[in-house]
């Protein structure tokens, strides 16, 4: 089976994103339908083109980058916040953000420690906005 060896590392109402860092593999999985969704990654060293291009501040500069129907994700974005920007498209928005990596965002749970609270931030146009508080 393609899903073993991989671990989850955020769920949302029956949406699994899993990894196997180690393989450099991602999956997500809809549990709703039961089917893997092929993710590409590629690693690029000349991160800081890219994130030119998308117009992304180099102040939200993160540990990674996602391209979803145009609309750019960088570091650790809940998928309930990328599925309401993929819903709304909101006009001017070319992405969403988490800089750095938070203690308790997808990804960067640590069991016994307290999560800490951080915003996922939309970018574009030139401008930067609070999206979601968490």
């Amino acid at each position: 089976h393609d899903l073993v060896g991989m671990r989850v590392v955020e769920r949302d109402r029956g949406l699994r994103r899993l990894a196997d860092e180690r393989l450099g593999r991602r999956r997500e999985v809809d549990d709703r339908r039961r089917r893997p969704v092929a993710v590409k990654i590629v690693d690029d060293a000349n991160r800081a083109v890219i994130h030119k291009r998308l117009g992304m501040p180099a102040s939200l500069a993160s540990c990674h980058t996602a391209i979803i129907d145009g609309i750019a994700f960088e570091g650790h974005v809940p998928i309930a916040d990328m599925k309401r920007v993929l819903a709304a498209k909101p006009k001017g928005v070319r992405g969403l953000a988490v800089a750095g990596m938070p203690l308790g965002s997808p990804g960067m749970e640590a069991p016994g420690y307290p999560a800490d609270h951080y915003n996922v931030i939309a970018f574009g146009s030139g401008k930067t906005s609070i999206f979601a508080k968490h």
